[in-house]
């Protein structure tokens, strides 16, 4: 069995940024689809994709995310019809059908909610459809958004219990300082529990997205918590990522998790 099989035998979440899949980087769907497709052949995959705000912005004339949470309501109904369009249309050539989740805030705080959010995405795992979930931005508030899909990706990767979460964005790894600052350094690997004393962690630096360095780290850590091994890394790297290759940070998960 090759370490890509190996991987694809995992259930693996992975979430993509806005930054990675819009704008002039919205030529990224393709090779993150190829990857996603690999995986798909001989296991199981969920794909939490931010986008549908960013996706929308040029069809709304807005050169920036807005600010008022109607017009990012009115760019993401615009948007996500528009991003899971280019999804299939990527997956048709590896003959994969693609099955969208739109999730709440209290989606995950509601028992019943929850259960059926699980139950939707385990079936449609088992009817060998591949999961693309979003935050459901056009019925979102303030008061109960995930902020970020950093956070969202890792209460799926925690409901379904993945083996694994990559969180893909435009940067390579976690570094010690932002970049370009002396003594800044690529973080390898974080030990369950490290607290990453003394560590000054830089953005992505994107205009687009709403998350940042320290978005994944308290995602990778919810995820962790869990059991489930993390990954911060870009996404032009993910095809070399699950073929084997030591890339990004890698956050080790909980060896006890509460079940």
């Amino acid at each position: 069995m090759t370490t890509l099989d190996r991987a694809a035998a995992e259930l693996i979440v992975i979430k993509v940024g806005s930054s990675s899949i819009s704008g002039e980087r919205r030529g990224q769907i393709e090779p993150l689809v190829d990857a996603l497709a690999a995986l798909h052949r001989t296991g199981r995959v969920i794909l939490v994709s931010s986008g549908a705000i960013s996706t929308g912005m040029p069809f709304l004339g807005l050169d920036e995310r807005p600010a008022d949470l109607p017009m990012q309501q009115a760019a993401a109904a615009v948007g996500q019809n528009v991003l899971m369009n280019r999804y299939q249309r990527s997956l048709s050539r590896h003959e994969v059908i693609a099955a969208q989740i739109l999730l709440t805030a209290s989606d995950m705080d509601m028992d019943s909610h929850r259960v059926n959010a699980r139950n939707a995405l385990e079936r449609l795992l088992e009817l060998r459809m591949l999961p693309i979930v979003n935050e459901n931005d056009t019925v979102a508030t303030h008061e109960i958004r995930f902020g970020d899909n950093d956070r969202l990706a890792a209460l799926v990767a925690k409901l379904v219990g993945a083996d694994r979460l990559i969180l893909l964005s435009d940067i390579e790894a976690l570094r010690t300082a932002p970049p370009g600052e002396p003594g800044s350094e690529p973080i390898g690997v974080v030990p369950y529990g490290d607290p990453l004393e003394g560590v000054r962690l830089g953005a992505s630096g994107s205009h687009i997205g709403s998350g940042g360095a320290m978005t994944k780290v308290d995602a990778a850590r919810l995820a962790a918590d869990a059991g489930v091994r993390v990954t911060v890394t870009a996404t032009p790297l993910l095809a070399r990522l699950v073929a084997g290759e030591r890339l990004g940070t890698e956050f080790e998960p909980n060896p006890a998790p509460e079940r």
